[in-house]
């Protein structure tokens, strides 16, 4: 499914870093209510599955919009698609300052699930007709890198912010950053023209788009394993700010910033270097990119099972430092692995239908962890997250395999 290397000179790389900057923003976004769970527990009295469901109602209804939204990004302009996401999520951004019920806070983080679920197919089909085969996996990753730099802001500011001026003060301040991002991003971005296949074939309804993309054995293995690692992501996401505030002790801010900075900033750094390996390894043979996520994922177990069972601090911020890097290795490839598996003109909707699974995987990630955590302990299911890893590890090296093996049975025949 290899394409030839588009040529647009730098700015297919300026587009990478525009994108960045709103991927930022709506991870920013995601992060903060996490890191704001203490507060509205103490403000709103909710419990913890009351809170569990306020971050699962995003995740759910991003999943559910996401073949739809993978769908249009396939068939209408991707840099449309991108404002529309934009501005949908500021107008949810905005009515959150002024929620002051439950009910409300899972309808209007449900709004900002369905914004996302808008941008993200439009724009990885966008970063795809800028970056051939040759710089996928490096622009990707680049793009990828915003994810942890938003959780590190969405955490700390939301924090410190938090702390100082009440819950709703975080998305004030993102929704300022947001108006400024579209305006921006309105006038520079520019809508390439779309890569096709060598053959290509007629564009097809969502039923029928949706049934190629998961008719594909390979695309599959590649979604069971995002559904594994997307529920370990979620565990830590979601209940690390408020593992370090119950169980070190640990001040509101200083808990959002340690969960996610040592995290987050490991990850940049695994990300970048699986990209450029990943790139390397691509041009070796298929399923290159899926070994780099293979050896990622299973040189992240032994620091999930550490973050949960050491009672020392440094050693679990360590442990938080390996299970970054090596979560980074495994997400540089994440999309660009995919693209290897499916036509051209299917990628969007390939990455909304694979979103939106994995996303039904992270969406139960809260909820199981805080019933869980209810009769065993928070660290004893930080901990059994390791087994998950390994499954995932062993689902990306069988389909690495297997795509070798038809890549070689196509040559050959």
């Amino acid at each position: 499914m290899n394409d030839a290397e588009p040529r647009f000179g730098r700015y297919k790389w300026f587009v990478v870093a525009m994108l960045w900057c709103v991927c930022f923003l709506n991870y920013a976004d995601r992060q903060a209510i996490f890191a704001l769970f203490p507060l509205l527990h103490a403000q709103l009295g909710l419990s913890d599955v009351q809170l569990a469901l306020v971050g699962s109602s995003f995740m759910w209804m991003y999943a559910a919009s996401g073949p739809f939204a993978g769908w249009i990004g396939d068939r209408f302009s991707r840099k449309g698609l991108i404002l529309g996401g934009l501005t949908l999520w500021l107008c949810a951004a905005v009515a959150t300052i002024l929620a002051h019920s439950f009910a409300q806070l899972v309808i209007l983080r449900a709004f900002s699930g369905l914004a996302e679920a808008v941008y993200f197919p439009a724009a990885m089909s966008l970063i795809s007709s800028y970056h051939g085969s040759g710089t996928r996996s490096r622009a990707m990753a680049a793009h990828q890198s915003a994810v942890y730099a938003g959780t590190v802001g969405g955490g700390v500011i939301a924090s410190l912010v938090g702390e100082r001026f009440g819950w709703q003060g975080s998305f004030a301040a993102f929704g300022s950053l947001g108006v400024v991002l579209l305006l921006f991003v309105s006038v520079l971005l520019k809508e390439p023209a779309r890569v096709v296949a060598a053959e290509p074939k007629p564009a097809a309804g969502l039923r029928t788009a949706v049934s190629e993309v998961l008719g594909s054995a390979a695309v599959l293995r590649l979604i069971a394993a995002f559904i594994g690692a997307n529920f370990v992501a979620m565990v830590f996401m979601v209940w690390m700010p408020s593992f370090l505030y119950r169980k070190f002790h640990m001040s509101l801010a200083a808990a959002g910033a340690n969960a996610t900075v040592y995290l987050a900033a490991a990850s940049v750094c695994g990300v970048l270097l699986g990209g450029v390996l990943g790139d390397a390894l691509s041009k070796r043979g298929a399923g290159g990119r899926m070994r780099i996520q293979a050896c990622g994922v299973l040189a992240g177990v032994p620091f999930l099972f550490l973050t949960g069972w050491t009672l020392s601090v440094p050693l679990l911020l360590g442990a938080m430092l390996g299970f970054g890097f090596c979560k980074g290795v495994y997400e540089s490839n994440l999309w660009a692995s995919l693209y290897d598996v499916v036509r051209p003109e299917c990628r969007a909707t390939a990455v909304g239908v694979m979103n939106s699974l994995g996303w039904i995987g992270g969406g139960l990630a809260p909820l199981a962890i805080a019933a869980a955590s209810a009769r065993f302990s928070m660290s004893l299911c930080l901990s059994a997250t390791s087994a998950v890893y390994l499954l995932v590890a062993a689902l990306l090296l069988w389909n690495a395999r297997a795509v070798g093996s038809s890549m070689q049975s196509g040559i050959r025949g």
